[in-house]
C-alpha cells in the first residue's frame, strides 16, 4: 500500500507542473514573436468567438482619436482607413487606435491600417507624386521604385500598413474614366511598372493591393463597372498577365476584387476567378480585400442573388476574405442557422490574421508621429515628385524645332487655356478640387521667365462647358504676344472630395473622345491669330485630336504630373529639361477609331480588299479615315537625336528554356544630353491561334551624353513567347519569331528572325 501511494504521488508531482507549464505556454503562444506564424494563427483562432472572427473579416472606418472608443466599442476589426486627417494627426490617432486594439479588446488583435497610395499617400499634406499613367510614361521602373520608397517612408511614419494600389487594369477602352489610374495599354509594361511600384513600398514592410482582379479596365461602352466582354483565351493572355507577373515577383499580401463581371460572370462571386485562378494558378497567399460595395452589388447590380445574405455567402465561398460594405454583418447568424459552413469563416480569418502576423503587427503596429514632420513632403520628396514628372512628359510634335523656347527671342508670351492656371492631380489625390497645393503651368512659367518676358494670361474657356464668352479675351492675349501656349485637356480629382464637373476619373466616363466643352473652338481661334501655337495637353487619358496634330506648332503631353507639374512643363518648354517620356497608351484619331491600342491582331486592322479612305476619296475600310492611331504606343520626341547603329542577338535558334539576348548600340547624334527608350517587340510569324501583330517584351531607358554611344542589353526569356492554343494549353509553338527593336511600336529600326525548336 505504501509503495502504491508513493507511485501515485510521484506521478502527480511530474504531471501537474507539466500541465501548468503547458497552460502558461499556450496562454501566450500567439503573442510570442519567436513562434512560427502558422502556429500563432492556430493558437489565436482557437481562442476566438464566432463574433470576433466575423469582425476580422470587416473594415471599420476610423475617426478622431477622441472617437475611437465609440467607433470600435471594444471590438477588433480586420482593417480600417481614414481619408480626412492630415498626416501628423492621423499618425497620432493610429497609434492610439493600435494601443486601444492591443489593450482594450479581449484578445488584443491589432488592426490593418489601409490607404489609397496610387500617387502618394492619401493623407492630407503628404507628397503628391504624378499619377499612375504618368509614372508608366517614364518607362523607368527604377525611378518608380524610388518614388514608392519615398511614399512608403511617409506611410511608415503615419502607421499605415496597406496600400490600396497599384491598378493593373489595361487601358484599352479610352471612354472609361479611370484610364489615369492605369499604367497604360500594354500588359508587359503594366507588369514591370507594377513590380517596381510594389517593391518600393515593400521596403517599409507595407503590403500593396494589386487591383482590380480581374479584367476590370475594358468595360462595355467605357462605363465604369460595366461587363467586360471576352473569352478564356483573352482573359488569360491579356488581363491575367500583369497579375500573374506581379504576384509571382512581389508576393503581395492582399489583392482587391473588382465590381465588374467578365463574360457575364460577376468576378467577386466567382470561385473560379477568386480561388481556382488567383490562389490555385497564380499562387496568391494573402487575403482578398473587396472593392467598396462589390459584395453588395452581387445583389443590387449583377442580380446574381436575391438577398444581401446570399451575396455574402456567395462572395465568401468565392474567396473574398475581407469586405468593405455591410454585407458580412450577418455572417454570425448565417453560421448559427446552418446556412453557412464555419469553415469558410475560419479560412478567411486565417488569411487575415496571417497577414497581420507576417507584417509584425502583433509585435509592433505603431507608426512614429515624431518623424512625420521630418519625412512627410520634405524637400527631397518634392524634388523626387518633379523628377518623375520631368521624365513622364511626352513631346509629340516640334515643328522646326520651335521648342525649347529661347526666352531672349520673345518679348511676350500668351498663356491660355482652362488647364494653364490650374494644377490637375487626378483622382485619389488628397487635395480639394481647387488644387492650390501644387504649381500650375502659369506659375511655372512665371518662375522660369521672371522679368525677362511679359506673360499675358487668359483662360479662354473652362474645361467642360460650351461657354465661349472668354475666347475673345484669349484671342487678344495671343494677338498681344509673340507666341501662344494653350493648355487644354481633362480634369479630375478625388471622388471623396466632392469633385465638380470632372471630365475624367473614377465614375466620370465619356461618351465622346473629342475635346470637352469649347476647347476646340478656343484652339481654332488662337490659331487664327497667326501666332506660333504650342499646345500643352494636361489630361488623364488620350483624346481624339487630329486637328491639334495638324495645326499646332508643338504638342507636349503631361498626364497628371503631381504637385510640380507646372514647373516641369515650364522647364521643358524653356529647355532646362529634355523630354524623355513615351506614350504608354495610343491616341485615337476619333471616337469611332477607338480602341486604338497597338498590340492588335493582324485581322483587326489589315483589310485585304481595300485601303482606308478619306473625306475626299471615300473607300471601304473606314470610309473616311484610317484605323491607325494618331500617335502610337512608345512614341515620344527629344531635343536631341539618337541613331541606332547596330543590333546583335546571342543566337538564332532557341529552345523553350533559353533566353534571347539582344545587344543594341545607340548613339546620341545631337547637341544635347538626353534619355532614349530602346524598345523590343516580338511577333509570332505563324501561330495556330491569332496573336498580336507585335508585343512589347523588353525596354530600357538610357541616359546618353551628346556625341556619346551606349550599349543596351535587352533580354527576353523564350517562355515569354507562349500562347494559349486551340485546346487552351499554354505553349510556345515552334517556328519563326520576329524580334523588332526600335524607338516606338511604329518606328522599328532592326528586324531579326529567330527560330524556336
Amino acid at each position: 500500500m505504501k509503495s502504491i501511494f508513493f507511485t501515485i504521488t510521484v506521478t502527480m508531482v511530474f504531471i501537474l507542473p507539466l500541465a501548468v507549464r503547458a497552460q502558461q505556454t499556450d496562454k501566450i503562444l500567439y503573442k510570442n514573436k519567436n513562434v512560427a506564424v502558422a502556429e500563432r494563427v492556430d493558437d489565436l483562432l482557437k481562442r476566438m468567438t464566432l463574433k470576433e472572427k466575423v469582425m476580422q473579416m470587416q473594415n471599420r472606418a476610423s475617426g478622431k482619436a477622441s472617437e475611437i472608443a465609440s467607433i470600435f466599442s471594444g471590438e477588433s476589426y480586420g482593417c480600417t482607413h481614414e481619408m480626412n486627417m492630415n498626416a501628423y494627426d492621423c499618425a497620432v490617432m493610429y497609434n492610439q487606435l493600435q494601443k486601444y486594439m492591443l489593450t482594450k479588446t479581449r484578445l488584443g488583435i491589432p488592426i490593418i491600417t489601409a490607404v489609397e497610395g496610387i500617387e502618394g499617400i492619401l493623407q492630407n499634406n503628404c507628397t503628391i507624386f504624378p499619377h499612375a499613367l504618368a509614372q508608366a510614361s517614364t518607362f523607368n521602373p527604377e525611378l518608380i521604385t524610388r518614388m514608392t520608397s519615398a511614399a512608403g517612408e511617409e506611410a511608415q511614419a503615419i502607421g499605415i500598413h496597406q496600400i490600396l494600389s497599384p491598378v493593373l487594369d489595361i487601358a484599352r477602352e479610352l471612354r472609361w474614366g479611370r484610364v489615369e489610374e492605369t499604367f497604360g495599354e500594354d500588359p508587359y509594361l503594366i507588369s514591370q511598372m507594377g513590380i517596381a511600384f510594389i517593391n518600393g513600398y515593400q521596403k517599409y514592410n507595407i503590403t500593396c493591393t494589386p487591383k482590380h482582379f480581374l479584367a476590370h479596365g475594358s468595360p462595355s461602352g467605357g462605363l465604369n463597372c460595366a461587363n467586360v466582354t471576352g473569352g478564356e483565351r483573352e482573359m488569360r493572355s491579356l488581363y491575367l498577365y500583369p497579375f500573374q507577373k506581379v504576384i509571382g515577383a512581389t508576393n503581395p499580401l492582399s489583392v482587391m476584387s473588382c465590381y465588374s463581371a467578365y463574360d457575364g460572370l460577376a468576378v467577386t462571386g466567382s470561385p473560379y476567378y477568386m480561388t481556382d485562378i488567383l490562389r490555385g494558378e497564380l499562387g496568391f497567399k494573402g487575403y482578398v480585400y473587396s472593392d467598396w460595395g462589390s459584395v453588395e452589388r452581387l445583389r443590387t447590380f449583377h442580380h446574381a442573388v436575391e438577398t444581401n445574405d446570399e451575396a455574402a455567402i456567395m462572395a465568401l465561398i468565392a474567396g473574398v476574405d475581407l469586405n468593405i460594405d455591410a454585407s458580412y454583418n450577418n455572417l454570425e447568424q448565417l453560421v448559427s442557422s446552418g446556412k453557412l459552413d464555419i469553415k469558410y469563416i475560419d479560412l478567411a480569418v486565417r488569411r487575415v490574421l496571417t497577414v497581420k502576423f507576417t507584417l509584425g503587427l502583433f509585435d509592433n503596429p505603431y507608426g512614429n508621429p515624431e518623424k512625420v514632420n521630418k519625412v512627410v513632403r520634405n524637400a527631397q520628396k518634392i524634388a523626387l515628385a518633379k523628377e518623375v514628372a520631368d521624365e513622364s512628359a511626352i513631346l509629340l510634335k516640334n515643328s522646326n524645332n520651335l521648342l525649347p523656347l529661347n526666352l531672349s527671342k520673345y518679348k511676350s508670351i500668351a498663356v491660355i487655356g482652362p488647364n494653364s492656371n490650374q494644377v490637375v492631380f487626378g483622382d485619389y489625390a488628397w487635395t480639394m478640387p481647387d488644387t492650390k497645393e501644387g504649381t500650375n503651368l502659369l506659375q511655372g512659367l512665371k518662375e522660369v521667365a521672371g522679368s525677362k518676358v511679359a506673360i499675358n494670361y487668359a483662360e479662354g474657356c473652362d474645361w467642360w462647358s460650351t461657354n465661349t464668352t472668354g475666347i475673345a479675351q484669349a484671342v487678344k492675349a495671343a494677338q498681344d504676344s509673340d507666341i501662344a501656349i494653350v493648355a487644354i485637356g481633362t480634369r479630375s480629382t478625388f471622388l471623396g472630395r466632392s469633385p465638380k464637373y470632372s471630365t475624367a476619373g473614377e465614375g466620370f466616363d465619356l461618351s465622346s473622345l473629342e475635346l470637352p466643352g469649347a476647347q476646340q473652338q478656343l484652339l481654332e481661334a488662337v490659331k487664327a491669330t497667326g501666332k506660333p501655337m504650342i499646345v500643352v495637353f494636361i489630361a488623364g487619358k488620350p483624346l481624339a485630336m487630329p486637328w491639334v496634330k495638324e495645326n499646332a506648332d508643338a504638342v507636349l503631353v503631361q498626364w497628371y504630373g503631381g504637385e510640380k507639374q507646372g514647373r516641369t512643363l515650364a522647364d521643358i518648354i524653356t529647355g532646362a529639361v529634355n523630354p524623355s517620356g513615351r506614350l504608354n497608351v495610343s491616341f485615337p484619331r476619333s471616337t469611332g477609331n477607338s480602341p486604338s491600342y497597338y498590340n492588335h491582331f493582324v485581322t483587326d486592322r489589315e483589310e485585304p480588299f481595300d485601303k482606308p479612305g478619306s473625306v475626299s476619296d471615300p473607300k471601304g475600310h473606314y470610309i473616311f479615315d484610317t484605323p491607325e492611331p494618331l500617335w502610337n504606343f512608345g512614341y515620344g520626341l527629344s531635343y536631341t537625336t539618337f541613331k541606332y547603329n547596330s543590333c546583335a542577338l546571342n543566337n538564332s535558334v532557341f529552345t523553350y528554356k533559353d533566353t534571347v539576348t539582344v545587344t543594341v548600340e545607340v548613339e546620341n547624334t545631337g547637341a544635347t544630353d538626353g534619355k532614349e527608350v530602346v524598345q523590343l517587340y516580338v511577333r509570332d510569324k505563324v501561330s495556330s491561334v491569332a496573336t498580336p501583330i507585335q508585343q512589347l517584351k523588353a525596354f530600357k531607358k538610357e541616359f546618353i551624353k551628346a556625341g556619346k554611344r551606349a550599349i543596351i542589353t535587352l533580354q527576353v526569356p523564350v517562355q515569354e513567347l507562349t500562347l494559349y492554343n486551340a485546346r487552351m494549353q499554354k505553349v510556345v509553338e515552334p517556328g519563326e519569331f520576329e524580334i523588332q527593336v526600335g524607338s516606338a511600336s511604329d518606328n522599328i529600326i532592326f528586324n531579326k528572325t529567330i527560330v524556336v525548336k
